[in-house]
């Protein structure tokens, strides 16, 4: 999860889209120019099995001349074998 806040700090779309698994991931992303990122906290993380866990965060946020907002969701992610290697890949969330 921190990983893909500090792609969305640093606008590291190709980062954001290769960590999303593949039978999620959308084509393209576009994110927002004017946003500043103001910071997570990881409210909790659960361990489902070896290979599905959750995330609960709070990302903080500002757009340029407006007001802080807070993007608060559990994510789901799955751990799969990627050449050689196990990888944790971002499913999807709810937003709270």
């Amino acid at each position: 999860m921190r990983s893909r806040y500090t792609a969305f700090v640093r606008g590291d779309a190709d980062y954001l889209l290769a960590s999303w698994h593949t039978s999620q991931r959308p084509a393209t992303l576009a994110l927002e120019p004017h946003i500043r990122w103001l910071g997570l906290q990881v409210r909790a993380h659960r361990v489902l099995d070896e290979t599905h866990a959750e995330v609960e965060f709070v990302a903080r946020s500002r757009v340029a001349g407006g007001r802080a907002t807070r993007l608060h969701e559990r994510s789901r992610f799955v751990r799969e074998n990627v050449q050689g290697g196990w990888r944790w890949f971002y499913l999807d969330g709810d937003l709270s």
